[in-house]
């Protein structure tokens, strides 16, 4: 996936959690270098499947 952002590595969790969801997936791919490196460091902090699941469904609300 590192070629998707062309950046930082997305952890695994939260790159299925994005495959699993293409609203999320499109936000996510529409943001800044930036904003994608913000969302790979909060995603840092998710312990859980569903938080991560929780977590990627935020993104969307919030954009």
């Amino acid at each position: 996936m590192q070629n998707y952002v062309n950046g930082p590595e997305i952890p695994l969790g939260l790159g299925m959690a994005l495959a699993q969801d293409p609203d999320a997936m499109r936000y996510f791919a529409n943001q800044s270098r930036a904003r994608k490196r913000e969302i790979i460091a909060g995603a840092h902090a998710v312990s859980s499947k569903e938080a991560m699941r929780k977590y990627v469904r935020d993104l969307v609300s919030e954009g």
